[in-house]
């Protein structure tokens, strides 16, 4: 499990920020749900075969009462169980999104942790092809507004459950004839979970799981047209995929429809989001028969392509840095400092460590070092004066660029300094909180 030190908020300030735009722009819902469920929600919803709940779940005995219990290892039993507990599809389809740790006991590797975050989407009561192509798009104006390259979709159906059996005895068949080619863990899936099999790394099973049948050549009719349906309205917006006939998905809830989101930059296990129709599931908890649709993506990996592309320099802290000494100058700083907030704008006020207050120099190069645009410096020929001085910390003109300004004046002062500063502000966000223009 890792930290995430300030250094690395801001970017993942950045992604939360700018998906939640991208969710709200879609219509899409937040839902919060506990961290903590009963495992029999997992055992049930992932199927007790996976890999999932055979090895990665951290699951626990409650000392207070007995109850078997589970950290989540994804969110969207959750999520399900939340719709049909508090009825939530009751008068019509939800879009709803999430985001929050999820915990798996998995091998750690680059970008993948114990504790790792996810973001997620689940689509719940629509049953067509464009609910499908919606969440897809919406990946993309995610991968856009973020500026990462090099993000491939893949694509595949794995049809509905009556079509898997049929592929899965010829498939048992097949790869019993190649036994002697399986490694150990491919034997140990065979009978119980023989589509996982055509998902593996190892180079020596690959041209065996080539020729294996495929589940594309099973689908029937609905579920071939789905797809169709699918294609078209990718096609017709400009989406790139590749239909991707190995693409499985690892838990037993999915149907129709999956995708994954795939980058090479990542190392072999390159999926930084993965998707796809599960219509069986609300049944299957006890809900009434439910089409679904959703995706999650690991929040982690996506922060690694985004530090990929360099421009990470550290965002400024604050607009205002406020310097001052003397008991008086404090006492003003205290006051100027709440009525720049009041302002919108962000503020640090400079505060004693075990050394010291620091002196005026000391405490301008922490001002330097927080990225503000201004520092405001008061001393006790200022608090005689009744004037602050307001400096300009960047720019070519900030050498020679500060004034005196009187202390009900500076707010206006810095205020007009900032939003004039060269910048057009008819951005109507101009002085809300995260988007001031910093000269």
């Amino acid at each position: 499990m890792n930290d995430i030190l300030p250094q690395d908020a801001p970017m993942w300030e950045l992604f939360e920020n700018t998906a939640e735009t991208i969710l709200k722009s879609y219509g899409y819902q937040k839902i919060v749900t506990p961290i903590v469920e009963d495992t029999s929600l997992f055992a049930r919803a992932i199927g007790a075969v996976t890999d999932i709940v055979e090895k990665e779940m951290y699951s626990f005995e409650d000392s207070m009462n007995g109850d078997q219990l589970t950290l989540r290892p994804e969110g969207t039993a959750g999520a399900v169980r939340a719709v049909i507990e508090h009825n939530l599809v009751y008068d019509g389809p939800k879009r709803l999104w999430y985001k929050g740790p999820m915990f798996r006991h998995e091998r750690p590797q680059r970008g993948r942790y114990r504790q790792f975050f996810q973001m997620g989407a689940e689509a719940v009561g629509f049953s067509g092809p464009d609910i499908d192509a919606e969440l897809i798009m919406l990946c993309r104006r995610l991968w856009d507004d973020l500026g990462l390259q090099n993000v491939r979709l893949e694509l595949n159906s794995i049809g509905n459950a009556d079509e898997r059996l049929r592929h899965r005895a010829d498939l048992i068949a097949y790869l019993e004839k190649h036994e002697d080619i399986l490694d150990a863990e491919a034997k140990r899936r065979l009978h119980s979970n023989p589509l996982r099999i055509l998902d593996t790394k190892n180079p020596a099973m690959q041209e065996m799981v080539n020729g294996a049948p495929k589940l594309l050549d099973y689908l029937g009719e609905e579920s071939l047209a789905h797809l169709e349906g699918l294609k078209k309205i990718l096609d017709r917006n400009a989406v790139q995929y590749t239909i991707n006939p190995r693409l499985v998905r690892g838990l037993d809830y999915y149907n129709r429809t999956v995708f994954e989101w795939v980058t090479d930059e990542l190392g072999s296990q390159g999926t930084i989001c993965a998707g796809g129709r599960y219509d069986p599931l609300i049944e299957q908890f006890g809900g009434k028969p439910t089409p679904a649709v959703g995706f999650a993506m690991g929040i982690e990996r996506i922060i690694e392509l985004m530090k990929g592309l360099g421009d990470t320099q550290a965002p400024s802290q604050c607009d205002v840095y406020l310097v001052h000494q003397g008991e008086e100058a404090q006492q003003q700083a205290f006051i100027l400092g709440e009525r720049l907030r009041d302002a919108g704008l962000d503020v640090v006020l400079h505060c004693a460590t075990p050394a010291g207050a620091g002196s005026f120099k000391s405490q301008m190069k922490k001002a330097d070092g927080s990225g503000a645009a201004f520092a405001v410096i008061i001393g006790e020929d200022e608090v005689a004066s009744g004037q602050a001085v307001v400096k300009a910390m960047r720019g070519e003109a900030s050498e020679q660029q500060q004034s005196k300004v009187a202390f009900e004046a500076v707010v206006d002062h810095v205020v007009d300094q900032i939003v004039g500063g060269g910048h057009d502000c008819d951005d109507e966000n101009c002085n809300e909180h995260g988007h001031h223009h910093r000269p």
